[in-house]
């Protein structure tokens, strides 16, 4: 039987974790991987490095979105460019993207912190056929979870983050199959709702206004206090006075 050709696109600890485990898979799946298309993260360290992994198991590393090469399977986990219409016809059968949200609620970037900003009491993580477009095209595989009681933004990243590599895994061998039942997004805008969110919206919604009611105030440290990034903040006299989580067993 001929194997199906897959060319991977990703970055960050899930695109790593994906992309590794789709390796594993490649004979019990009788693929080829034909080539890795990714970002350089050096905040994410060495252990998550996707070139040097795909160097390691003799996959080809790809430079930019032009030179992708004529495959069945295309899969993006955490990929920062958008594909145009001629990147995505290069998929003979499929072009899918994992989104670490719920779709079509939460189209775009921020979506941690905007589900908990807006109250959501639900969370989850999608699997969608790529259109031209960002964070388009029919839903393939969705899980949905609760959201806790009073959650954090890195506590709803780790949860979402587990969910999306159990989707990936499970759901693995049905996209290579062609097992899916596409479900149009715009069926269930009804029923959920849509937004489109911008990586520079991070920004405003870091900014503190200690106006506002209490539960708001709160709401906003937990949406965007994540490690590694700056901290939300209010300004006093010009200056900027951030909220930082204490530990409780500091002296």
């Amino acid at each position: 039987m001929v194997k199906k050709k897959v060319v991977f696109l990703g970055s960050k600890p899930i695109g790593y974790e994906c992309f590794s485990y789709l390796i594993q898979q490649q004979d019990k799946l009788n693929i080829n991987i034909v080539g890795l298309l990714t970002q350089a993260r050096k905040e994410f360290g060495g252990d998550h490095d996707l070139e040097a992994l795909a160097t390691a198991n003799s996959i080809p590393v790809i430079a930019d979105l032009e030179g992708l090469p004529e495959c069945d399977v295309l899969y993006s986990v955490q990929y920062h460019q958008i594909l145009k219409a001629h990147n995505i016809a290069k998929a003979r059968q499929i072009a899918v993207n994992l989104h670490m949200a719920p779709l079509p609620e939460y189209r775009g970037s921020n979506q941690f912190s905007f589900a908990i900003l807006e109250g959501k009491e639900e969370f989850g993580t999608t699997i969608h056929r790529m259109q031209p477009g960002v964070d388009n095209g029919d839903i393939l595989f969705q899980k949905r979870f609760a959201i806790p009681a009073g959650c954090w933004v890195n506590e709803l990243y780790e949860l979402t983050y587990k969910a999306s590599l159990n989707l990936f895994k499970q759901t693995l061998s049905h996209i290579i199959d062609g097992k899916y039942n596409p479900v149009a997004q715009e069926l269930l805008v009804g029923k959920y709702g849509t937004s489109m969110h911008y990586r520079s919206e991070a920004a405003d919604i870091k900014v503190i206004d200690l106006t506002w009611e209490r539960g708001k105030i709160e709401r906003h440290i937990r949406a965007t206090s994540m490690p590694g990034f700056e901290p939300p903040y209010c300004v006093v006299n010009g200056q900027k006075v951030y909220f930082t989580i204490k530990n409780p067993f500091e002296k």
